[in-house]
């Protein structure tokens, strides 16, 4: 029994001896690896956004129909061309006087004029300023009064469709920044103009619609383009900036680090008021100034030196 007491006794020396041991290192390596990195705030700009996706879409897009069923004879303009209200878009003759002159037709030149100047051909008009986005007709094509021959659009804007969850952040008049997908180097501003009443349900999510107005239009700019949009929610650009990393929590406040002042170093936590903040930055609002000194500590663990000391838990090589 005695003899077994003795190898439980050893053995809980070991152990503690170990740990004491480990602990030590462990504490020499925080102290002595511990490295700070000194800077000082800086002014820039920095903005809370909602970011989405969306289209490509004309304001106002308007269906051009003729007002009779017949032969198409003249299309007067191409897709992509401005018109203005009033131009003639094509000419159509109706069905009664495409029979009847193709009847004239068989009877000379002269019996055909005189039908031609008689029975006059009915114009099809755009019915306000804007851009031909679609053209249906060719001459020669026969059409009814229910076919569509040219779709028109005034402006083309980006419609954003926004989640319920960022909707209440959205109001008219805020800034947008626009790109395309098929043309990731452009970069279009833009300006919210109205925000939908009635939402629509997407993946069991309600989506509302924004319509977003550009400040200009590309010319590669067409009609169904997938968009990226950011919306500028709230934005500063002469805030006082720190890295995000900079600013910690502590019993419900947020501090940064900073050397105290003296012979004897060391570091203080300085309680600050943040703002907005980004991937990478954070808006400081008080409690430092643009002359302060604040401390990053280097997270990275460091192992101590060796001071001809050795690691107990390292294999020793035996000496002969």
């Amino acid at each position: 029994m005695v003899k077994r007491n003795k190898i439980i006794a050893a053995v809980l020396a070991v152990v503690i001896v170990a740990g004491v041991t480990g602990f030590l290192l462990f504490r020499g390596a925080k102290s002595s690896g511990q490295r700070f990195e000194e800077i000082r705030p800086t002014r820039g700009s920095i903005s809370s956004s909602v970011s989405t996706t969306g289209a490509v879409e004309p304001e106002n897009r308007v269906k051009i129909k003729s007002s009779v069923g017949g032969r198409v004879e003249e299309v007067l303009v191409d897709e992509g061309q401005f018109v203005s209200k009033g131009t003639v878009l094509a000419m159509l003759s109706s069905t009664e006087r495409a029979a009847l002159l193709d009847a004239a037709r068989l009877q000379g030149k002269s019996e055909q004029s005189y039908w031609n100047n008689v029975y006059k051909k009915t114009a099809v008009i755009a019915p306000m300023d804007g851009q031909v986005i679609v053209r249906s007709v060719n001459p020669g094509q026969t059409v009814t009064t229910s076919d569509s021959l040219f779709v028109l659009s005034d402006h083309l804007i980006v419609k954003a469709y926004v989640d319920e969850t960022d909707i209440g952040r959205v109001k008219t008049g805020q800034k947008a920044v626009i790109g395309l997908d098929a043309y990731p180097e452009i970069r279009v501003n833009g300006v919210v103009e109205h925000i939908y009443y009635e939402s629509r349900l997407q993946n069991n999510v309600s989506i509302y619609n924004v319509d977003v107005i550009p400040d200009r239009i590309p010319e590669v700019f067409r009609s169904g383009m997938s968009a990226n949009i950011r919306i500028i929610v709230q934005e500063n650009s002469r805030a006082l900036l720190l890295p995000l990393r900079a600013v910690q929590s502590r019993n419900s406040s947020q501090v940064v680090m900073q050397k105290k002042r003296g012979q004897d170093g060391g570091q203080r936590y300085t309680r600050v008021k943040t703002g907005l903040q980004d991937d990478g930055k954070i808006e400081i609002l008080s409690g430092i100034t643009d002359s302060s000194v604040v401390l990053l500590p280097d997270s990275s663990f460091v192992l101590p030196k060796n001071n001809g000391g050795t690691n107990p838990f390292t294999p020793q090589r035996s000496r002969r």
